[in-house]
């Protein structure tokens, strides 16, 4: 139990970093007039002062952190703010008469800080604009991970920071340093990030968007969260030019921005594009765009240009995680709307604000299986599996064949446990699937046009489940559950 101590101070000052947050949509609503102003520094006050509590109570156990705290600390803020992330949104939809069950406010606020994108709210054209704000602000800040913002700007943290900086981000191989510091490598990849979000906000303000549509947009397009202030989500706008605004930063967010980090500061850009992984996630995302849009030509569904226009947009949406939709894609050929659910699985690079299994573990799984092939055939022959002119170590290689099997394993159990509750397989399957992948919407009842309301209480906790698995990559949860995490 003293091991949990550092970790619950650290905890403590994430949590008064994450109050000061509730700061943004204070000032939207004191600036809009939106009526529920006051919520926030309730909700503010409150957050701060349970972190308060829990930093000063611990203040005393101050210490390095071994990579097993920074396993339990990943999962503890995942777990834990989107708690403190209900409480304005039970207060403010309190106070405008529509009512909140705890249930639905906390898989609203686990969807938006996971980058998950689905909700269980309807009429968002007329909630207060503050909520809308709070919803995609979380998205925002949960995209390159709370974590990777603490290790940039908490020096409190010390050398202990890169043992967060590995357990938090994505993808099998983490121990490469972009710097000599790891606060200096996590401030740069939120820089990365920060330029870009600048610049897709001030995009949607140039082609057309409302200010504050503008800069809700942006955050979950960054982010590939992909909740709206708007029920038709984003073809609310019926514009070609927001949409290819869209896509171009939704490609953007969902290759490596280490990739983009190094190319800046190196001056150049040579590497960038001479990494496998980022070639191979975009042939995936512009091949199956450009494969779904000849689809919907050869079948009659749209004339050409309006086939190349949905097709790619809704595609590449989907396949990044995103989630934003145009049209309702369930009525198209099922081949469709399937091939993108798979996609949103693999076609977002490590590294990226996107989840899923990423594509650098399926390149590792075909080279293996390649090597296993070629193994059959010559049994002595030395072939080491490579990416680029890299060879991955084989420790790599079990990480991800451990992570494959964990992963189809909570995919199909929890798509069991919805199936014993009477939802139809397809829904059961893709609810499970999108929560896993932190996609958003699915198949079936949770398709584009509807949303997670129509389910039970308790479903609507198993996805929540999924989503938090999905975002914490699954290991880090399960290597809890094991009693050698706990043996000294």
């Amino acid at each position: 139990m003293a091991d949990m101590f550092p970790v619950l101070r650290v905890l403590g000052i994430l949590v008064m970093v994450f109050a000061l947050a509730m700061g943004l949509p204070l000032g939207v609503s004191w600036f809009a007039q939106d009526g529920v102003w006051r919520v926030y520094p309730l909700a503010m006050g409150f957050t701060l002062c349970v972190g308060a509590a829990l930093w000063w109570g611990m203040r005393r156990h101050a210490r390095e952190l071994q990579p097993r705290h920074g396993v339990m600390l990943v999962t503890l803020v995942w777990v834990l703010l989107p708690l403190f992330a209900t409480l304005p949104l039970l207060l403010a939809l309190h106070q405008v008469g529509r009512p909140l069950s705890f249930t639905h406010a906390y898989f609203e606020a686990v969807s938006g800080l996971t980058t998950t994108g689905a909700t269980v709210l309807s009429g968002l054209d007329a909630l207060p604009v503050s909520v809308n704000v709070w919803r995609t602000f979380l998205q925002w800040v949960g995209g390159m991970g709370i974590l990777i913002l603490a290790v940039a700007v908490l020096p409190l943290l010390g050398v202990g920071g890169s043992q967060l900086f590995r357990a938090e981000a994505a993808g099998p191989v983490k121990d490469a340093k972009l710097t000599p510091r790891m606060t200096e490598t996590a401030k740069g990849l939120w820089g990365v990030y920060a330029v870009f979000s600048t610049s897709c906000a001030l995009a949607y303000w140039l082609g057309g968007m409302e200010p504050l549509d503008a800069l809700m947009h942006m955050f979950t397009t960054v982010s590939l969260g992909g909740l709206s202030s708007h029920d038709a989500s984003f073809a609310h706008f019926q514009s070609p030019l927001l949409e290819g605004i869209a896509l171009v930063f939704m490609l953007v967010a969902s290759c490596n921005f280490a990739l983009y980090f190094v190319a800046l500061r190196k001056g150049h850009w040579g590497g960038f594009w001479r990494d496998p992984e980022l070639r191979a996630t975009l042939t995936a995302l512009l091949g199956g765009g450009l494969f779904v849009s000849l689809l919907l030509w050869i079948k009659d569904v749209y004339a050409p240009l309006d086939a190349l226009r949905h097709g790619m947009f809704n595609v590449i949406s989907i396949a990044t995680t995103t989630g934003y939709a145009t049209v309702d894609y369930l009525g198209w050929p099922v081949f469709a709307p399937v091939l993108m659910l798979l996609l949103s699985g693999v076609a977002t690079s490590a590294g990226s604000t996107g989840c899923g299994i990423k594509m650098v573990r399926m390149l590792i799984l075909v080279k293996q299986a390649r090597r296993e092939m070629t193994r059959l055939v010559h049994p002595r022959a030395v072939q080491p599996v490579r990416l680029g002119n890299a060879v991955v170590d084989n420790h790599v290689i079990f990480s991800v064949l451990a992570f494959m099997l964990v992963y189809g394993g909570t995919v199909i159990g929890l798509s069991m446990v919805l199936l014993l509750t009477d939802l139809d397989l397809v829904t059961a399957f893709s609810a499970v699937l999108a929560s896993v992948n932190c996609m958003g919407p699915g198949l079936g009842h949770v398709g584009p046009t509807s949303n997670y309301a129509v389910l039970t209480d308790f479903q609507i906790w198993v996805c929540t489940l999924a989503m938090l698995l999905g975002r914490l990559e699954m290991l880090s949860f399960m290597a809890l559950l094991t009693p050698a995490f706990w043996r000294r």
